[in-house]
């Protein structure tokens, strides 16, 4: 196997070496060359408040850059689309009374604060980025237009935080995702939680099972909480895109790089029938 590929140490595995701990969470080889390269990754808001859920984390924050960090490393390129929970969720303001179209606008401004701390913390780390917003803030970010993502992207060699969602009402992150996905091109659709990927009930309950592999319309038909139902119908109606869906624990170090180098031991995979 070692002729075939070329292994390297992270500075964490070396030094893991060193104390007699390798192979321990977090320490690993891996391979220089990832199985994806363009990659659309939904970050949730609740995802940048770690284990609080609201507002923000500060390890939480650090540990996501390094990990987006480790990916650049790789050559891969990010299309990150950042959610709002961690501050409010639309559903919760409208059963304050808030109109639904208000509520999901709140909820996409609420997105555009996460990407310009996100690019103030991922700058911190070297991480090359951009911001771009689906509604016009020229303070937090360039309006979105596909073909300037793909420049910054493929050309300038940039990850880009993408926030507003679909810039309309009535629409998720869920389906901002599978949209810019299938716009941008990418390869896969990583989705990283605060679980191992996608089990067939609650993850706290003990008897919960972790599904490897589902089809959309499973996800539809059993009512999986991967994406919503119109990011999932979405995925079904461009079914010849065959658009793989990752979905992990990114709060475990290095699940990230492995899921790009193509670990299949990890998360959850959402596949098409005949893959």
């Amino acid at each position: 196997m070692l002729a075939h590929y070329h292994y390297f140490l992270t500075k964490q595995a070396f030094f893991c070496i060193l104390s007699g701990d390798f192979l321990r969470e977090g320490c690993f080889l891996k391979k220089d060359k990832p199985v994806y390269r363009e990659v659309a990754f939904k970050l949730s808001g609740e995802a940048l408040g770690g284990q609080g859920e609201k507002g923000y984390s500060e390890d939480a924050l650090h540990f996501i850059a390094e990990e987006i960090r480790e990916a650049h490393d790789l050559g891969v390129r990010m299309a990150i689309i950042v959610g709002g929970g961690n501050i409010a969720r639309g559903d919760d303001l409208e059963r304050m009374g808030i109109d639904r179209p208000d509520a999901d606008l709140m909820g996409m401004l609420f997105t555009a604060g996460n990407a310009v701390g996100l690019k103030s913390i991922f700058k911190k780390h070297n991480i090359p980025i951009r911001v771009a917003t689906a509604l016009h803030i020229p303070q937090a970010g360039e309006l979105y237009v596909t073909e300037k993502v793909l420049h910054n992207l493929r050309d300038k060699n940039q990850h880009v935080i993408i926030a507003c969602g679909t810039g309309n009402p009535y629409f998720s992150t869920d389906t901002a995702v599978v949209l810019r996905a299938l716009e941008l091109r990418s390869d896969v659709i990583l989705k990283g939680t605060k679980v191992d990927g996608v089990y067939d009930r609650d993850p706290s309950d003990p008897s919960a099972q972790l599904l490897r592999c589902l089809t959309p319309q499973e996800m539809l038909d059993r009512k999986l909480e991967v994406m919503d139902e119109t990011a999932t119908t979405l995925l079904i109606s461009a079914m010849k895109e065959r658009l793989p869906i990752i979905v992990f624990n990114i709060f475990k170090k290095g699940n990230l790089a492995r899921v790009l180098c193509g670990d299949e031991s990890i998360g959850s995979r959402v596949v098409y029938n005949g893959n």
